[in-house]
Parts: C-alpha cells; sequence; structure tokens
C-alpha cells in the first residue's frame, strides 16, 4: 500500500492512530478463539514459547474516574470490594504461577486504576503472592503507581510500600491548571503535590516519575509550559508526557476540536523546556530522565517497547502478549466486575478475549509500541521475529528516510524532530495491510470537519490572545526549473492547514504578528516556520481590514 497513503490518512486521523495497537477493538476479531474450552490449553502452548516475561499486575480502584481515563477503573469502592478482589487476584495469580515455573521474569509493574488506593495489608499479600509464585530476576526494580492525594495524606503507606521492595514510584500530576482540573474531574493543588514529593522522598524512593498530560481541547500552551516547570521545580527524575488520547473517555466528543498543530506545538513546547533543564529523551519520546543510561520507564516497560518481551497481564480487563496471541481479560469492554468474579470462581481464566495473531500483526503490535521510545532497535527485532527490519518494511524504511521522518544509527531506525512532528503519520506506516485499510475506511468515515470546526470555535476565547489581532501572509510564485517566466507555467506556493478553522484545506502561507514584531519579520518567519524557505525577497502588495472576516472573531 502506498506509504505517503497511508502516512496521509495516520496524520488526519491523528487522534487513534499512535502506540494503542489495534487500531479499534474489532481489529482482531477474525483471529478470535471463541471456543472456551481451548483457552486453557492454547495459553499453556503460548507460554512454553519463551523463556523469559514481565507481568503486569492491574489494580482498578480510584476515588472516582477522571473524565479523560480510558483504562479499567472501578469507582469509589468500598474495603470489602477490594478485599474481594484482592482474594480472586491471588486465585489468577496461583493459575500462572503453575504455567510459568522456571520462567524469568524480568520487568514488573503494578498500575492502575491507583494501587496504592489498597490497604497496606492487601498490597504486601500480593506482593508476596507474587514474590512466592514467580522466579524474579535478582537486579529487577519493582515499580507502582500512586495519586498525589494518596502520597500527601498516607505517608505511612508510601514507606510500608517501599519497604515491599519498590523502588520506583510514578505519581500522577496531569496538569497544575485548577480550572482544567475541576473540568476533568480531579483532584490537585500545588500544595498537595509538594506535600506528596516530600512523603515519597522520606520513604527512601530515589526513582521517582511525574505524569503529566497535555493535548486538550481547553489547555493552552501557556497552562502547559506552567504545569511543566512545575513538575521540573519538584525534581523528580523522570517526566513522562502522556498525549490525552480521547478514545474510550467521557470527553471523546472533543476530539475533533483539538488539531494535530495543537499536539505538534505543545510537545515541542515541552521537548525545548525539558531538555534545557536536564531532562533528556531522544525525539518522540514519551519519558524524559534526568539519569544519564535510564530510560525513566519501568523495567516492565523499557523491555516491553525495545524488546517486545512478552508479558502477562493479570487483573480485571489486563492485556497479556506473546509471541502469537494477544488477550484481554474480562471488563476490558465492559469495565464490570461481575465476569472477572465469575471465571476465577469457576476456576477459569478470566479471558474475555484472545487472538491467534498472524506475524504481521505480531510485528505490528511491537512496533507500534516500539514508538513510545521513538526508536526501533533492529536488533532486538531480528531476535524476536527472525526477520531484517528493513528488508521486511525496505518501502516504508526508504519512504521515511527520503522524507527526513527517521534516520538509520548504529542499527536504531531513530525519528527526527520532523519525525516526531508527525508521529502519526509514522506509526501506521508500520500496521499490517489489514490494519492499513481498516485506517483509510475510519478515516473516511468519522471524521467530520464541521462540527471538529464547531467544537474548537466554542472553545476559543479571543480575550485570551493579544489584539487587535493581525496576520501576514505570503504569496510565493514560482516555475519549475527550466521553463519560462509565462503565465501558463507560474504556480503558486500553498501549505495544507494545520489548525482550525478550515483544517486540512489549502492555503497560503502566513499567521498571526508576534508583539515588537514588524510585518515583514512575521512574513518571513511564518514562510520560515511553514515552508522551510528562507531569503526571499518579499514586498508588501495589500492590507485588508474588513472585521469578522475569520470565524474565531
Amino acid at each position: 500500500m502506498n506509504p505517503k497513503i497511508i502516512y496521509e490518512k495516520g496524520l488526519l486521523f491523528h487522534h487513534y492512530s499512535n502506540t494503542a495497537y489495534p487500531l479499534t477493538p474489532s481489529s482482531f476479531m477474525k483471529y478470535k478463539i471463541r471456543d472456551e474450552n481451548q483457552i486453557s490449553q492454547f495459553i499453556e502452548e503460548e507460554l512454553n514459547k519463551f523463556d523469559e516475561l514481565s507481568l503486569y499486575i492491574h489494580i482498578p480502584f480510584c476515588k472516582q474516574r477522571c473524565r479523560f481515563c480510558e483504562y479499567v477503573v472501578l469507582e469509589n469502592t468500598d474495603d470489602e470490594t477490594e478485599d474481594l478482589y484482592v482474594s480472586l487476584l491471588l486465585k489468577e495469580i496461583e493459575m500462572y504461577s503453575k504455567l510459568l515455573k522456571g520462567k524469568r521474569i524480568v520487568g514488573y509493574d503494578m498500575g492502575g486504576g491507583t494501587p496504592s488506593k489498597l490497604s497496606e495489608k492487601n498490597l504486601m499479600t500480593i506482593t508476596e503472592a507474587l514474590r512466592n509464585s514467580f522466579d524474579f530476576s535478582k537486579d529487577i526494580v519493582f515499580s507502582i503507581e500512586t495519586t498525589p492525594l494518596i502520597a500527601m495524606q498516607e505517608p505511612q503507606k508510601i514507606s510500608a510500600i517501599y519497604d515491599m521492595g519498590y523502588r520506583r514510584i510514578s505519581m500522577g500530576v496531569q496538569t497544575v491548571s485548577e480550572k482544567l482540573l475541576n473540568e476533568l474531574g480531579r483532584e490537585g493543588t500545588t500544595a498537595i503535590y509538594e506535600k506528596a514529593v516530600v512523603s515519597i522522598r522520606k520513604a527512601g524512593f530515589t526513582e521517582l516519575n511525574i505524569d503529566l498530560m497535555y493535548g486538550f481541547l481547553h489547555q493552552t500552551d501557556e497552562d502547559f509550559e506552567t504545569t511543566l516547570r512545575y513538575a521540573i521545580e519538584l525534581s523528580p527524575e523522570y517526566i513522562t508526557l502522556y498525549r490525552n488520547r480521547y478514545k474510550g473517555t467521557k470527553i471523546e466528543a472533543e476530539a475533533g476540536g483539538v488539531s494535530l498543530y495543537k499536539i505538534i506545538r505543545q510537545y515541542r513546547l515541552a521537548y525545548k523546556i525539558l531538555n534545557e533543564n536536564g531532562y533528556k529523551a531522544n525525539p518522540g519520546k514519551n519519558t524524559f530522565s534526568r539519569i544519564d543510561g535510564n530510560y525513566g520507564t519501568s523495567d516492565y516497560l523499557t523491555k516491553r517497547v525495545i524488546n517486545g518481551m512478552p508479558y502477562v497481564g493479570m487483573g480485571l480487563g489486563a492485556q497479556s502478549f506473546g509471541y502469537d496471541y494477544l488477550a484481554y481479560n474480562e471488563g476490558a469492554a465492559s469495565k464490570l466486575f461481575k465476569n472477572y468474579r465469575k471465571k476465577i470462581e469457576d476456576g477459569k481464566f478470566p479471558i474475555q478475549d484472545i487472538y491467534r495473531l498472524p506475524l504481521e500483526e505480531s510485528i505490528a503490535k511491537m512496533v507500534s509500541v516500539a514508538f513510545y521510545f521513538g526508536f526501533v532497535d533492529f536488533e532486538a527485532f531480528e531476535k524476536r521475529f527472525g526477520i531484517e527490519f528493513s528488508k521486511h518494511f525496505s518501502e516504508e524504511v526508504k519512504f521515511v528516510t527520503e522524507n527526513g521522518l527517521m534516520e538509520i544509527e548504529n542499527k536504531v531506525i531513530y525519528l527526527t524532530e520532523r519525525g516526531s512532528d508527525y508521529i502519526n503519520g509514522v506509526i501506521p506506516l508500520f500496521y499490517s495491510e489489514n490494519s492499513k485499510k481498516e485506517l483509510i475506511e475510519l478515516s473516511s468515515k468519522k471524521i467530520n470537519k464541521s462540527q471538529d470546526e464547531k467544537v474548537f470555535l466554542e472553545a476559543y476565547n479571543i480575550e485570551e490572545y493579544t489584539r487587535p489581532s493581525l496576520t501576514a501572509d505570503c504569496v510565493i510564485f514560482f516555475v519549475e526549473n527550466g521553463k519560462a517566466i509565462e503565465d501558463e507555467n507560474i504556480k503558486v506556493l500553498l501549505i495544507k492547514r494545520g489548525e482550525h478553522p478550515y483544517m486540512n484545506c489549502w492555503a497560503i502561507p502566513g499567521g498571526f504578528v508576534k508583539l515588537n514584531e514588524t510585518l515583514e519579520e512575521t512574513a518571513s518567519r511564518e514562510l520560515e516556520e511553514e515552508t522551510g524557505l528562507k531569503n526571499v525577497d518579499l514586498s508588501l502588495v495589500q492590507v485588508f481590514s474588513k472585521t469578522k472576516r475569520d470565524p474565531r472573531g
């Protein structure tokens, strides 16, 4: 399939073409094992194919579901429900312990939800059960998640978690904009964050990650920059950026109002500020680390992303991925507890869906996730699949390297800064043929330009911007090499708009005049930013001053 077409469709459908693969919940239905009686034997056969793997334990409890959350979460549960869940989880651990005997565990995460919402007793019970059931590598770093509120209010629990052997802790701050937090249904203040960090440090943790989010409809660049600089002041070892993905959330209807240009702009802003303050990452990578030689992510995620390491997920809605299969536990779709409970109590693996994957789908899954780090390691890919990456994806590699989207260095193919901007067009190049077709079908059905623009304009507040609003636009005439300068040969340089209004329509290059900038300086700057052209002779042609020509105000 033509790489240029897939690349452009990915950019157009950027809220869906990301590291989460497959594209939709129904993408793999043709590979589903439908006879429940076959599942146990199939899992046993698949787990016998490898000697090393990672574990993920899902704790689905939260005080309340944030409006941006796409994960399996149970809200406002009581102690009895949590105790019951832990008892069921222990049974699932026991089921897998029999099949994973003698296999080495090289990565482990306890995530959620909010794992630290559990009582100290339940956390200890789960951790001890895991240690007694599986063979953990000696150098493994146990990783867990908390919220700022719990870390602040329950410092003794954070200390207990450290004493249980957890050495990496991740805390979701997301934003320091209280207005945005209120809109998203999340609690948080700077006082809470600061006290939370004190608790974490007093407990002994020297590996703290702080999660931040960007790409919200009502999030300004100024809000995001304030959040970034505040997070840096908290001095975590790592800062991870999560783009709001919208799919499956309570605010999914807002997705169309967020342009790819806004996403690019905010990631660029974060990349610049974080790097200037000692938090390093290659272009496109989500986690920034101030520890040399440390990716900043948990062992579970690092090995999953770089090596395509198989992993088993346990708990409500958890995902597992092997050499030739993908599985989701009960609750992944419904987010309900009852079916998970019933299957465990019946002595069955609590599988909702399990898929026997063809090779090209396993490859697409691994490569999509690899873009979480912004690169693909050729040797790791070949070790995992026995195939040379550059040969298997010869057309795609040619396309991304010739267009300056990726570059190859020391047997690794990295996103460039340009590739990082357009990562949502790059990722689907490495989808399976089936998913590429699905992307084309989805992008033609689901994009509603008029509705998306309406969502954007309803959220737009002209009072937030410097006024009066003044723009400088450039009309650049040119002729192709060797042709005479005659009317029929003259062409005009156009760009495709990356922002509402009129997103994805053709336009002449231009943009808003900044403070302390002349019209001529704006024209030159915008021309270079949008087309790469420098040192072009420009002359003022006309001034247009009719008001309300722009639907923004």
